[in-house]
């Protein structure tokens, strides 16, 4: 073993959502005391399946109750942690169409609707900005 040794990055496992309503817009939320607009989500338990994860983090976070078996599973997604200096954060995402309406709630400080086909003018994190949108975009430019 040498001295300079590769340090492998942290790992935070998360599960989150491309949450769209009927206007094909897709909810961001702000976490209290900090700057960066993400998807919503958040740490998988080590006894829970992602999609469960996902749904209690949208019932504590949002008050949204969802069905677990109409989350689409879009892919798993790794970018640098928004919040976590020296974390990577590893997300398994889903898909999900709702017509609910989302409150701020737990740590969650503010929900915005955005349109993913533009970049909107706030501070997005990694995870989202470079990857989710995009991917997001691509699969809209597939369709039409």
């Amino acid at each position: 073993m040498t001295s300079a040794s590769v340090v492998s990055p942290r790992i935070i496992r998360i599960a989150a959502a491309l949450l769209l309503n009927a206007d094909g817009q897709t909810l961001l939320v702000r976490k209290r005391g900090t700057t960066a607009f993400m998807q919503p989500g958040g740490k998988i338990e080590p006894h829970e399946l992602p999609v469960h994860a996902l749904a209690r983090e949208l019932e504590e976070e949002l008050g949204l109750l969802i069905d677990p078996t109409q989350a689409t599973f879009l892919g798993q997604f790794s970018a640098p942690a928004a919040n976590e200096p020296g974390y990577v954060v590893q997300a398994d995402i889903f898909q999900l169409t709702i017509d609910a309406e989302v409150c701020p709630a737990a740590e969650i400080e503010e929900v915005i609707w955005v349109d993913p086909a533009t970049d909107p003018a706030i501070d997005l994190a990694p995870l989202t900005r470079d990857l989710i949108l995009p991917f997001y975009r691509r699969s809209l430019t597939a369709i039409a």
